[in-house]
């Protein structure tokens, strides 16, 4: 199985002429990017090593190994930033990481099978199971207590209240 990866910040741009990088975190802490160092592209390829940086409200001003001008940084705009699902603590009872969901299978309340969760997206009203049924285009369920009242990561399952297409 390849390795999963998990998106923890997004490059915004540069900042200052000296090839500092401005990056918008999606860690609880904006610092904690700065305890990961080595980012990776969403292909797993290397991304920034990041050797610096200062907290600056939500988000985080680096220095990146690989960066040395405000041009260099400025080409990056938009670079999601990844590290490995296996550098994450584990989440508490009961919690989990949203990347977990990926690969599980989605069942309706009744049992019957739906396909399984392919991706979790956010288009920006909220996180969206996308799920593959065996035959046919995916679909999305919002990921609210309504349309996904049950998750089962221990049976590898995800109960999901289809959304009415009318």
């Amino acid at each position: 199985m390849a390795e999963r990866l998990i998106l923890v910040g997004r490059v915004a741009g540069a900042f200052g002429v000296r090839g500092e990088i401005r990056i918008t975190p999606y860690t609880a802490e904006p610092a904690a990017l700065l305890d990961y160092r080595e980012l990776r592209r969403e292909d797993g390829s290397p991304g920034l090593t990041l050797t610096g940086g200062r907290v600056s409200g939500d988000g985080l001003i680096a220095r990146a190994q690989e960066v040395a001008t405000r041009e260099e940084a400025q080409a990056l705009k938009g670079l999601g930033l990844f590290i490995s699902r296996s550098l994450l603590p584990e989440p508490e009872e009961d919690e989990f990481y949203l990347a977990d969901l990926i690969g599980l299978a989605a069942v309706a309340p009744d049992g019957a099978s739906l396909g399984r969760v392919k991706s979790v997206q956010n288009f920006g009203a909220g996180e969206l199971l996308e799920i593959e049924p065996l035959g046919g285009a995916t679909w999305y369920a919002p990921f609210t207590m309504a349309n996904v009242p049950e998750i089962r990561l221990s049976d590898g399952v995800v109960v999901v209240v289809r959304p009415d297409e009318g």
